[in-house]
């Protein structure tokens, strides 16, 4: 089993801390690690696809405006400069969006005058265990996105 559809099973049982909400083409979790502050995930949640063009049209859509406004949500509940999106797939061919609310300076001396994509901040740093929130911070942000969830639906 890869490592989202997991996820989707910890959802599944109730075990999943960093899970927020569930949509009709996936769940809405925050992310393991807060460099980014207010870092979200959009988990699809059908593994049979590991392309966007692989979706019927329909749910291809629907997918795309659900990402929206868990993008919109988190750039509301976070603030952010930018909102930066990404459905890569060569490490987890699960589909699923990483949303970085993105703000200036965020990544350091790093990149091109400390502005770049969240790839040019060093993974050591990025994941480190310092960036973990702890649990009433990870409440407090869950209840924030929830609330602006609610809003946009």
């Amino acid at each position: 089993m890869c490592l989202i559809c997991e996820r989707i099973e910890m959802i599944k049982n109730g075990e999943n801390p960093y899970f927020v909400k569930e949509l009709k083409t996936g769940y809405v979790v925050i992310g393991d690690n807060q460099h980014f502050y207010g870092y979200t995930l959009f988990l699809y949640k059908n593994h049979k696809y590991t392309e966007l063009y692989q979706i019927n049209m329909n749910e291809r859509l629907e997918f795309m405006k659900e990402m929206t406004i868990a993008a919109q949500a988190a750039a509301n509940a976070f603030g952010c400069d930018k909102m930066n999106y990404e459905l890569l797939g060569m490490g987890d061919t699960h589909l699923h969006w990483h949303l970085y609310p993105r703000r200036d300076g965020d990544i350091g001396n790093y990149g091109n005058h400390g502005r770049g994509p969240v790839w040019w901040y060093p993974m050591e740093k990025m994941y480190a265990d310092d960036n973990c929130p702890k649990r009433e911070e990870l409440e407090h942000m869950k209840d924030k996105l929830n609330s602006e969830l609610e809003k946009l639906l």
